[in-house]
């Protein structure tokens, strides 16, 4: 593969001609890159080049294409390292790799914990009382499950959380998988949430049911930025829910009930480096308990003995696998890896 004009710059720039070598075909891994990819800048370089055109990604100058192109660099040092050390999850090169990791969390995050958090419905845990847990279940499976989303760098998280919860239940009660809303929320429960400043599912749920429902996707699309409020009063269609209910706080056992019979929404730490290249396996890495980001759990189960949660996540399908992460559960800590035990909640609908 011969370098690239743009190649030349960067040695004149780093003046690191000295790495020099000769440039053969390579053949992708499922992580994106292969160590023969980091042996002379030349191969690294044109690497970058294969990746930005993936991806699609264009810089207002050179200036700006050397910084991304050190940014690269230094994220695919961290990718190969860690991929080196563990072997029960790996990262790969995903859309995300030139940018840094505080860029990433202020685009890509967006719950608001600090929200003083109010529980609309004073009944108790509706599944408190269910004994017989199945070994797994797979919310994708059963059909109540829309595809993977994209927030973009709105941070709406919690709006995409709550949208996978309503569309789940509804699935569940009619029968009919309707993806809904999110940019409804956005734009329109702005009492307490943030829009693309973050927010927090129940207040989302309670918005949902003094609005009377929330409208389906296609008539209310997303624009991965705030709007202004339209209550689409010509569309008559919504879909409503009940109520919604709380996961009694860092008792998993609750949380794999609750599981058993819909999707939930969760909150998890999502600002571990490693959580950025996330690319497949089962994730137990490094993460606190400050939660940060709205996700969905869809199903649980286990693969070589490793028992794990399937969380839906609203970064893309091409992030994770397909979309979706592992996360480890069983864990030490009743907390659940990266928190996700501490701040579960459903909707619920009458038939």
């Amino acid at each position: 593969m011969a370098v690239s004009s743009f190649s030349n710059l960067f040695f004149v720039a780093f003046s690191m001609s000295i790495f020099a070598c000769s440039v053969f075909a390579r053949d992708f891994s499922i992580v994106g890159y292969s160590s023969d990819d980091l042996t002379c800048i030349d191969k690294l370089i044109n690497l970058f080049e294969e990746w930005r055109l993936k991806h699609g990604k264009s810089y207002e100058s050179i200036e700006e294409k050397l910084h991304r192109f050190e940014i690269f660099k230094d994220n695919l040092k961290h990718i190969d390292e860690t991929n080196r050390k563990i072997s029960s999850y790996w990262l790969g090169l995903n859309e995300f790799a030139d940018l840094s990791h505080e860029e990433f969390k202020k685009m890509y995050l967006g719950l608001k914990v600090e929200l003083p958090k109010r529980r609309e419905s004073p009944e108790e845990f509706t599944y408190k009382d269910v004994v017989d847990l199945p070994k797994s279940v797979d919310w994708r499976k059963k059909g109540a499950v829309t595809s993977v989303k994209n927030q973009g760098s709105c941070g709406s998280c919690w709006a995409f959380s709550t949208v996978a919860a309503v569309e789940g239940v509804n699935q569940i009660v009619t029968g009919n998988l309707t993806s809904l809303s999110e940019q409804e929320l956005i734009d329109c429960d702005t009492t307490y949430n943030h829009g693309c400043n973050g927010g927090l599912m129940d207040y989302a749920f309670s918005f949902i049911i003094s609005n009377g429902g929330l409208h389906k996707e296609d008539d209310y699309p997303y624009l991965m930025e705030e709007g202004t409020c339209d209550e689409r009063k010509d569309v008559s269609e919504v879909v409503t829910i009940s109520g919604y209910h709380d996961v009694p706080e860092n008792n998993e056992e609750s949380f794999l009930k609750a599981l058993a019979n819909q999707p939930l929404s969760v909150a998890i730490e999502a600002s571990g480096r490693d959580f950025q290249f996330y690319s497949g396996g089962v994730f137990d890495g490094h993460c606190g308990t400050e939660l940060d980001h709205g996700v969905a759990a869809v199903g649980y189960g286990s693969t070589k003995g490793s028992d794990y949660v399937i969380v839906k996540n609203s970064w893309g399908a091409k992030w994770g696998e397909k979309g979706y992460i592992r996360m480890k559960r069983n864990t030490v800590k009743p907390q659940g890896l990266c928190g996700i035990n501490k701040l579960a909640s459903y909707p619920t609908k009458k038939k």
